[in-house]
């Protein structure tokens, strides 16, 4: 890819964010620092082409040597969507602001450490987790188009350990010693497992565009029966609830053969409670049974996770089939389908690191209120102690009486219940500490945190541009869709001469074109396609027409439309309406930008 081959070099780049703020952007693999996704894309960094027919279609290389089968057979090519400056200023935020208030509460020994840079700044993270051969390190060769360092496949339990598939200048690996204690890497908090888990754990980076913008963890497949949990010598379900937690998105692989759910499967989808909204389900080896097989599969494999995961939403199942040499007796009567579920699956990844930005903001929020709570908790406690004797037996009494302090900080502060954490988990971490030595209530630290919370937090929300910036070419324009049926109202080439002035802004009647604008019920001053297709469809215009019109007002390149381009477009459908088709010029002259 053409900004690939820029980042090796190091280039700087200015680009905006949705809502004009400049982002300056300086890319160096040789310094190995995390590398958050971005939001303005800068020239050198645009996505390859995309069909106009197939919105989820993405070419690959031409030069891959990777075997590919006919399912998804296109390259996962993302663009660069930098948020940068976003994380910089809510690195600065936390540091500043809300750590100081967990630090001085004692936050780590009740809930957990302190944020690091690489925490905030780290890419987002994408879990795979199945039982042993249902395809989890084949589905990452196949979105890389290589293999990756330690990579193995096979029909027996072959990946033993936690695999974090990086981008890196070259091939290598990294054992879970060094990676549990590098400041580059978002792992630091891994040794709490242990050194049999450590020795499990591995980093294996090498250069690819994808990995540019995610990290894949690769998992050990999960085994049924109490001996296999033993001879791990660390705790799974652990691990896997301490990724669950980082991760931005979850993928639970299951084989169209193999759709039973063992106690330690189980056990590690329990760990993922809190985190449905990120859990996505693929049947893998779709293509393995026939239509009617496929059919019977999909609702056992409903069955079965309904029994396991208990939320009131249907959880979100792709029908897949990722193969590195596709064998010759696969089905081919449900291929359509499976393209189209792939496609989506490719989509979820392409749409991650803007998801990935927002869920960081969202869990400092969190992490914030909780850490305002517990301090409040924490100075009250210290309150309550007497100041010379009898701090032993107070002591005690409070711990006994947990839920009813919580009431008094509830009254005493107007904390809602739903900021208090468990009272049990709370009431045990409280046996290691003595209250007298716990820090007073300080007004000026949760002041400070309050400002981050009312001011600083929402105010890098609003950053966000509250439309999609990696929307495709079909979705963009709402007229690039599938042919409409010919009106014969549509050819309106009744011909006449345009002056050179209409070709100017200052011709726009932006005074007939705003109440209509306004009546689409714009959102953050813009209007989708969806929104505005009903309208421009019934001027009469051909479908052919409408989205050449699209194109040329939606000067933005972003899929909407604001005031001015609106204004553009009625502009452009009275030019049309007076002079034909060959009234429109085949680009927006600058002449017409306000």
């Amino acid at each position: 890819m053409g900004y690939s081959d820029e980042k090796k070099r190091g280039s700087q780049s200015s680009s905006k964010d949705g809502n004009g703020h400049p982002f300056h952007d300086y890319y160096d693999d040789s310094k190995q620092l995390p590398s958050p996704p971005s939001v303005g894309t800068s020239a050198s960094a645009q996505p390859p082409p995309l069909p106009s027919r197939q919105p989820s279609t993405i070419h690959r290389s031409a030069t891959s040597s990777t075997t590919r089968n006919s399912v998804g057979r296109s390259s996962y090519a993302p663009a660069r969507d930098d948020y940068r400056e976003v994380y910089r200023d809510l690195t600065q935020i936390y540091k500043r602001k809300i750590r100081p208030l967990e630090t001085t509460y004692n936050f780590e020994g009740f809930h957990s450490a302190p944020l690091t840079d690489s925490d905030i700044l780290a890419k987002p993270m994408v879990l795979l987790l199945g039982q042993y051969s249902t395809g989890k390190t084949t589905f990452i060769k196949h979105l890389i188009e290589s293999d990756y360092p330690g990579s193995h496949i096979g029909v027996e339990p072959t990946t033993d350990r936690f695999v974090a598939v990086m981008n890196g200048s070259e091939p290598r690996v990294i054992p879970g010693n060094a990676a549990a204690v590098s400041a580059d890497l978002p792992f630091r908090g891994l040794d709490r497992f242990g050194q049999a888990f450590l020795t499990r754990f591995q980093v294996s980076q090498c250069p690819n565009p994808l990995l540019e913008n995610l990290t894949l963890i690769d998992t050990p497949g999960i085994l049924a029966g109490d001996k296999q949990r033993v001879e791990r010598g660390y705790d799974f379900t652990k691990t896997i609830e301490w990724f669950a937690q980082r991760s931005d998105l979850i993928l639970l692989f299951f084989d169209s053969h193999k759709l039973d759910i063992s106690d330690e499967f189980k056990s590690s989808i329990f760990a993922l409670k809190g985190h449905e909204e990120k859990v996505r389900v693929i049947l893998n080896k779709s293509d393995m049974v026939d239509q009617q097989q496929l059919m019977r599969v999909y609702g056992a494999l409903m069955w079965s996770l309904g029994k396991v995961i208990q939320t009131p939403e249907v959880m979100r199942v792709y029908l897949a089939s990722f193969w590195l040499h596709k064998p010759s007796n696969a089905f081919e009567d449900c291929r359509a389908l499976l393209e189209k579920e792939q496609a989506d699956l490719l989509k979820d990844l392409r749409d991650l690191p803007r998801n990935a930005a927002i869920r960081k903001v969202n869990e400092i929020v969190k992490r914030a209120r909780l850490a305002r709570v517990h301090a409040y908790i924490i100075g009250h406690l210290r309150k309550e102690m007497p100041a010379v004797f009898g701090k032993k037996s107070r002591q005690r009494e409070l711990i006994s009486n947990m839920q009813t302090e919580f009431l008094k900080v509830q009254q005493l502060y107007s904390v809602p219940a739903g900021d208090f954490p468990n009272v049990t988990a709370f009431r045990q971490s409280l046996e290691a500490y003595r209250f007298e030595n716990f820090a007073r209530i300080s007004q000026p630290i949760l002041s400070v945190a309050e400002e981050a919370l009312s001011h600083d937090l929402p105010k890098i929300m609003r950053r966000f541009p509250q439309y999609n910036p990696l929307l495709e070419l079909s979705q963009k324009n709402p007229f690039l869709g599938p042919p409409e049926v010919f009106n014969a109202l549509n050819s309106n080439s009744r011909g006449g001469d345009i002056p050179p002035s209409y070709w100017h802004f200052s011709s726009v009647d932006k005074s007939a074109s705003q109440p209509i604008f306004l009546s689409l019920n714009p959102i953050e001053g813009k209007i989708n396609g969806s929104t505005a297709k009903p309208y421009l469809m019934s001027t009469g215009l051909s479908v052919e027409l409408l989205a050449k019109i699209w194109t040329l007002a939606d000067w933005t390149c972003d899929g909407y439309l604001s005031e001015d381009e609106f204004a553009v477009a009625m502009h452009l459908i009275r030019a049309v309406e007076s002079g034909g088709e060959q009234a429109l010029p085949e680009t927006l002259p600058q002449s017409m930008l306000p």
